[in-house]
């Protein structure tokens, strides 16, 4: 993940998700930190961050204390939906209607 789409997944700014990540101007790639947000691998100090997914939801989850939040919503009522009601309740009136009649005979 890029440090825009670490950004957006922790709803943070750019300077917290530097602040957060585990650089250190002396050293390419700094020993693993478990209070720190940590890097992938760097082979040139160029490089741009990057971050593994897993690795930002840890962070998100043991040092932030965020946890993703799963909103459900009704979908909207549309003319489709109104048809396959009206459609179920057909069948369902079909198979009473079958249902009677194999018990009448």
């Amino acid at each position: 993940m890029s440090v825009d789409a670490v950004q957006k997944y922790l709803n943070r700014s750019r300077a917290s998700v530097y602040r957060y990540a585990n650089t250190d101007p002396d050293s390419l790639n700094p020993p693993y930190d478990q209070t720190k947000l940590n890097p992938e691998v760097r082979r040139d100090k160029d490089d741009p961050l990057e971050f593994r997914p897993q690795e930002v939801r840890r962070f998100a989850e043991e040092v932030l204390g965020l946890h993703p939040t799963i909103q459900v919503q009704p979908p909207e009522e549309t003319i489709t939906h109104d048809l396959m009601r009206q459609m179920l309740q057909e069948l369902r009136a079909i198979r009473l209607l079958l249902e009677e009649r194999d018990r009448g005979e």
